[in-house]
């Protein structure tokens, strides 16, 4: 097992969005098989033809090019063991449906619906197994002609696998270990139906997965009671030798309370479930995505990384690359991870403190544009250095920094309350004429001049600057005093003083253009 070539895959159904748990199987995949010098594979499981949504393979696709997940065979990727798309395969599950019946290893059951939900109300429990199978409809107990007749007669019938009683099923897991179940709680699972000649998801993967020569299944939690029958078929076809490696990955949680994580939970707490924005073809609905709610693709692929598996330091920040060499699938933890949705707002901002101030003026300039701002992308870059440590989000940082291009046309109530004092209006007239006088206009500058001014006068620096803040931002926020000042320039600095000592003027009561908004 150890020589064989490490290839995984990764096998979602065009059934709609992606869920983030899928991205994070996907990533764990991708992991493995760089860090094993691997390949992996993309493969589509559509043969449930009345779960098909148009547009999710797409989706898919575009989900995986965002996040930066390469794949190296499969659906759209090309590869010399395709098709990789279950749908495009019939032909070649039927030759193993065949081979199945042959060997009796399975038989043909012509039980209707209506018959199997009688057969559950008489018999609680049931299952169909080892001992009901001979009470039922197939061909283990009909006449050999009778069986022929049926299926000439166009008689829907599907496949079923024939488990054998008695017998210890051992799945050997990297996460979990070994995992023994007994036979006799499995039910002859359906691999073939003739309503649409296709396979099931059981046999169907089976026979890719050997087909594909995948090494190494690693998949979610969900799929775990499904592998004991899937080491039966490897057995039942006689693969023993190439029965892959399984790993089953922990569940993700609800961020609160139990049970598995939902789109529902994100919609009520406020966070997206899937990577990119999801709309229903069939709803109409709108569901929000991780890359139009303004996350980095690196922030969300560090986020889910850590969700169920840690390097076991206290590094938290990790590029893709750095996680290859670093990921141990058998250090994932057994039990569900929370899903902390918080936890990926903080990788955000950790990631805008990591990226240039170049980089986040790429997608703050487009804001800017919408906004009517023409100055240039230096200027816009300027701002960004001053500001893009107090965001989370680059879509945050308008409403931040808005002032820098726009000049305030209304000024907060409560920061005029509160910052413009009585001689304020005559202080600050006073500045005008410092700054009108400096002709080297820059920060440090600036602050050497104003400050020997205010010492000079004996003012108080706080109730300058505080007052000097609202003429120039219309409010309490923004950085350093001569960071926006020198941003500014001469011209529009005394402008904007201008502007708000003639709105303010002395404070006997609140002045026409103060206002409680901000």
């Amino acid at each position: 097992m150890s020589e064989r070539k490490v290839r995984v895959r990764f096998a979602p159904s065009p059934t709609g969005a992606l869920h983030i748990g899928g991205v994070r199987t996907a990533l764990y995949n991708y992991l493995f098989a760089r860090q094993h010098g691997g390949e992996l594979v993309f493969r589509i499981e559509d043969t449930d033809s009345n779960r098909f949504v148009p547009g999710a393979e797409e989706y898919i696709i575009e989900s995986f090019k965002w996040l930066g997940i390469q794949f190296d065979e499969g659906v759209s990727f090309g590869g010399d063991k395709g098709p990789y798309r279950q749908s495009e395969r019939r032909d070649i599950y039927k030759q193993y449906v065949k081979q199945l019946l042959d060997a009796d290893k399975a038989y043909i059951a012509f039980d209707t619906p209506e018959e199997l939900e009688a057969k559950r109300n008489e018999i609680q429990n049931f299952q169909y197994d080892a001992k009901t199978r001979g009470m039922m409809r197939n061909s283990l107990t009909l006449p050999k002609e009778e069986v022929e007749q049926l299926m000439a007669s166009g008689h829907q019938y599907v496949v079923r696998f024939k488990i054998e009683p008695g017998q210890t099923v051992l799945v050997n897991d990297l996460i979990r270990g070994e995992v023994h179940v007994q036979s006799d709680i499995l039910d002859d699972k359906v691999l073939f139906k003739s309503a649409d000649q296709l396979p099931t998801y059981h046999l169907a993967n089976i026979v890719d997965d050997h087909l594909m020569e995948i090494s190494h299944v690693i998949r979610g939690e969900e799929w775990l009671p499904s592998a004991p029958l899937h080491v039966l078929l490897y057995e039942a076809f006689g693969w023993q030798d190439t029965m892959p490696q399984f790993a089953h990955l922990p569940l993700l949680l609800k961020p609160d309370g139990k049970g598995k994580l939902s789109k529902r939970d994100g919609d009520r707490l406020g966070f997206p479930v899937f990577p990119l924005e999801w709309h229903d073809p069939k709803t109409g609905d709108v569901s929000r995505g991780y890359r139009e709610d303004g996350y980095f693709p690196e922030a969300v692929i560090n986020f889910l990384a850590l969700l169920g598996w840690n390097p076991g330091t206290e590094q938290e920040l990790f590029t893709l690359d750095e996680l290859v060499p670093l990921f141990d699938i058998t250090k994932c933890s057994k039990a569900g991870a929370k899903f902390a949705y918080e936890k990926g707002i903080w990788f955000n901002h950790e990631y805008i403190l990591k990226k240039s101030a170049e980089e986040i003026a790429e997608h703050f300039e487009p804001i800017c544009r919408e906004h009517g701002v023409k100055d240039s992308k230096e200027r816009i870059v300027q701002v960004v250095s001053m500001m893009k440590d107090r965001v989370n989000f680059v879509k945050e940082l308008w409403p931040l920094c808005s002032f820098f291009f726009e000049a305030p046309t209304q000024y907060d109530e409560k920061t005029v309350k509160k910052r413009w004092k009585e001689d304020s209006a005559a202080q600050l007239t006073e500045l005008i004429g410092v700054l009108e006088g400096i002709d080297d206009f820059s920060l440090e500058n600036q602050e050497q001049v104003v400050h020997a001014w205010i010492e000079q006068k004996e003012y108080k620096l706080g109730n300058i600057m505080n007052a000097w803040r609202l003429t120039l931002v219309g409010e309490g926020k923004g950085p350093g005093m001569f960071d926006i000042s020198a941003f500014l320039g001469k011209e529009e600095t005394i402008r904007r003083m201008r502007r708000a000592i003639e709105v303010l003027g002395a404070p006997h009561s609140a002045p026409e253009g103060a206002t409680n908004a901000g």
